[in-house]
């Protein structure tokens, strides 16, 4: 068998652009889901139950639309192409829609709450619809990129440097205002401040996105002879049952993005960082910069492994290093110590370097625990595109939409829970608003943040390992799959029929 057959290869400017569409959406990931209920809480003076439970409810609207667009998606070949018009629209909702949204709402009289209430809803959701147009791309461009298994792992790498310069700039610039120096303790003026950079980053990266999938969002890519497929929504189910492999690719990436979007969620953060170790400034940003530090050798580390054994074998070995490092993280939160300096974060005090024992023994667990679920945290999306590949290998259908978008609904639906889980678990020790910077520490905080910061990952990651246990789409499997497609096509586009050429060109025939 020829591993270069019908091989599409993307050039090194398109494999480093593309990823940039990721982390243009990332800002809003940033931006709107991670504070948005802050902003309806603090800033609206909206219920915090509310303001939290909405997160959710938007985050499944979110999930809902996700098939729909993509359906949209393949049946869509203009002139335009398949993907650019979705990545264009998205952006701009997303822009129109958080502008109104943190800029002018605000501006709504207290006296009428009914208008603010209604108002945060209407914009959230259009907002959300620009989101599920542009995020959907990201998953479903990936089989027109690219199929070669050695640069598809790549997409990790450029990716990160997408987040690092859209996700990353918001969770830097965002605590830097936060302070009572710049515009406060996450206000308005905080939101109003925010809303223009993550917009102007925003599209700066979308543009840069569409630059490197111009070339490839072409029907030649498409598939095996760049027919669109009418796909029924009825034939969802039908889809993901037989398509085992994207089965298993749902739990994983939705643990992935749970145990992310948990963890690293600011409420959990402030709780950690300020309620119980009481140096939020001092400790928020240094930790975050040394998680990025310890990432970098880990992406590096998980490409490799993902071009010599497969993506498989690579996703399963760095959850494993990070299920493994977060026990220690969390046997270090069950030994902290309200008030005892010993077992108590400690960088700085009073300008001087006050490091202890417990603060390097947790800069190494969490270090290397979060270096390598964050390098894995994107890595189901590249594996998406071998899910698709198999779809068209297994029925003859070029649906990189839907492929993509069933994934999303999955992925979107589990993280939702996110802003649901952190506000539930305040409840449950009687806390009503959302902890800020200044908030005091409060009985029980501790088991919060043990069960959000560290629990929850660990379970999230298991469920990871057992569903990936049994994916077929290892290294050598998917080559064998490619190659197989590649012989299709060349039969299609020399005459013969679509049914002839998956019943005769077999894994037998192409060895």
């Amino acid at each position: 068998m020829s591993e270069n057959r019908g091989m599409n290869r993307a050039k090194f400017y398109q494999l480093a652009l593309f990823p940039m569409n990721n982390g243009a959406t990332n800002v809003y990931f940033v931006l709107i889901l991670s504070y948005i209920a802050t902003f309806g809480n603090k800033v609206l003076g909206l219920a915090m139950v509310f303001a939290s439970f909405m997160v959710t409810g938007m985050r499944i609207f979110d999930a809902i639309t996700d098939p729909i667009i993509g359906a949209l998606m393949d049946k869509t070949n203009g002139k335009f192409g398949k993907f650019r018009p979705f990545m264009v629209i998205g952006n701009i909702t997303m822009a129109v829609s958080v502008i109104l949204l943190y800029m002018l709402t605000p501006l709504i009289p207290n006296n009428l709450m009914w208008l603010r209430y209604t108002v945060f809803i209407i914009l959230y959701a259009v907002w959300v619809l620009g989101y599920t147009f542009q995020t959907s791309v990201t998953r479903s461009a990936q089989p027109v990129l690219t199929n070669d298994p050695k640069q598809r792992p790549l997409f990790t790498i450029f990716n990160t440097i997408g987040s690092l310069v859209g996700m990353g700039v918001m969770q830097f610039v965002g605590p830097i205002l936060a302070g009572d120096s710049f515009a406060g303790d996450y206000n308005a003026t905080w939101f109003a401040i925010m809303t223009p950079i993550g917009v102007v980053v925003s599209i700066i990266l979308t543009i840069l996105a569409i630059i490197g999938i111009w070339e490839k969002d072409n029907e030649k890519y498409f598939g095996l002879g760049g027919k669109q497929e009418n796909v029924k929504i009825s034939e969802y189910v039908s889809i993901i049952k037989a398509n085992k492999p994207l089965q298993r690719l749902m739990v994983a990436g939705g643990g992935c993005k749970l145990a992310l979007s948990i963890a690293t969620n600011v409420t959990v953060l402030i709780m950690l960082y300020s309620c119980l170790m009481g140096n939020y400034d001092g400790l928020y940003l240094p930790m975050m910069v040394l998680g990025y530090v310890f990432s970098a050798p880990f992406f590096l580390l998980t490409v490799r492994t993902s071009q010599k054994h497969g993506q498989k074998k690579s996703l399963m070995t760095y959850v494993t290093v990070a299920l493994l490092c977060y026990v220690g993280v969390l046997v270090l939160l069950l030994l902290w110590q309200q008030g005892n300096p010993a077992f108590n974060l400690s960088l700085i005090t009073d300008g001087k370097l006050s490091i202890n024992l417990y603060t390097i023994l947790f800069i190494l667990f969490f270090g290397i625990g979060y270096g390598a679920y964050y390098s894995t945290a994107d890595m189901p999306i590249p594996m998406v595109a071998d899910c698709a590949d198999y779809e068209t290998y297994r029925s003859g259908k070029f649906i990189p939409g839907i492929m993509g978008t069933l994934f999303s609904l999955v992925d979107k639906l589990v993280s939702s829970l996110s802003a649901t889980v952190v506000s539930v678990a305040l409840l449950f020790i009687n806390v009503h608003d959302l902890p800020t910077k200044e908030t005091p520490y409060v009985d029980g905080m501790n088991w919060v943040v043990i069960a959000l910061f560290c629990l929850v990952p660990m379970v999230a990651w298991v469920l990871t390992l057992i569903a990936m246990k049994g994916y077929e789409l290892d290294g050598k499997r998917v080559k064998t799959i490619q190659a197989v497609n590649a012989a299709r096509k060349e039969a299609i586009a020399n005459g013969m029929s679509t049914e002839e050429a998956l019943a005769t060109i077999t894994d037998e025939t192409v060895k």
